[in-house]
C-alpha cells in the first residue's frame, strides 16, 4: 500500500457493508477506520455508538445492569443497522454470541473476522490506558486466563460467521487493510456469499 492508497477496490458489491468481527484488541476499530477512509464510506463502531447513546461506559452498563442487558442493547443496535448499506462496521467482540445478530449483519454485509494470537491480544490489552473502562472483564479472571477461555469459546462462532478471515498478528494496520480488500474482492468474485 503506497501513500495510503490501494489499487484494490471492491466492485459490484460495494454497497454491501464490510463488517469486522473478532475478539477484543484484534484491530477492528483501527482497521475499520482506515478501510472507511480508503473506500470513502462511513465508519461505525457499534460499541462506541452504544456507549455514546447510553451516556456511560460499557463497564458502567455491565456493573449497573449486567452483561445480559448489555447484549440486549447490542442486539437492538445491530438490528437498526440491518438494512443500512455501504458502511464499514466494527462490532463488539461478543456480537457473535447471538445468531440473530450474525444473520442481521450478513443480510447486507460481508463479515470479516480479524484474529490475533493470544499473546498478541494480551500485549495489546496491556497497552490500554490504566483505569480504562471500555473493556470490562468478561469472566472475572486475570487477562491471560480470560483471553484463552473466551477465545476457546468464541472461535467456532467467529469461524461460522466469517466469510473472510485475516490474522492481524505481527501485521500493521495498512497490511491488514490490504488483506481485507483482497479478501473482499475475492468474495465478490465468487458471488459474495
Amino acid at each position: 500500500m503506497a501513500g495510503g492508497k490501494t489499487s484494490i477496490q471492491p466492485g459490484a458489491g460495494a454497497a454491501q457493508n464490510l463488517v469486522l468481527i473478532g475478539y477484543r484488541a484484534t484491530g477492528k476499530t483501527s482497521v475499520g477506520t482506515r478501510l472507511a477512509r480508503i473506500l470513502g464510506r462511513s465508519f461505525v463502531d457499534l460499541d462506541e455508538l452504544l456507549v455514546h447513546e447510553a451516556g456511560k461506559s460499557i463497564a458502567e452498563m455491565v456493573a449497573e445492569s449486567g452483561w445480559q442487558e448489555f447484549r440486549r442493547r447490542e442486539k437492538e443496535l445491530v438490528a437498526r443497522f440491518r438494512h443500512r448499506r455501504g458502511l464499514v462496521l466494527a462490532t463488539g467482540g461478543g456480537v457473535v454470541l447471538d445468531p440473530e445478530n450474525v444473520r442481521a449483519l450478513r443480510e447486507n454485509g460481508i463479515i470479516v473476522w480479524l484474529t490475533a494470537d493470544p499473546a498478541t491480544i494480551q500485549a495489546r490489552l496491556s497497552r490500554d490506558r490504566p483505569g480504562e473502562e471500555s473493556r470490562p472483564s468478561l469472566t472475572g479472571r486475570d487477562t491471560v486466563a480470560e483471553v484463552l477461555e473466551v477465545l476457546r469459546q468464541r472461535e467456532p462462532l467467529y469461524r461460522a460467521a466469517a466469510q473472510i478471515i485475516i490474522d492481524t498478528t505481527g501485521r500493521s494496520v495498512a497490511q491488514v487493510v490490504e488483506e481485507v480488500l483482497k479478501g473482499v474482492t475475492h468474495e465478490e468474485a465468487k458471488g459474495g456469499r
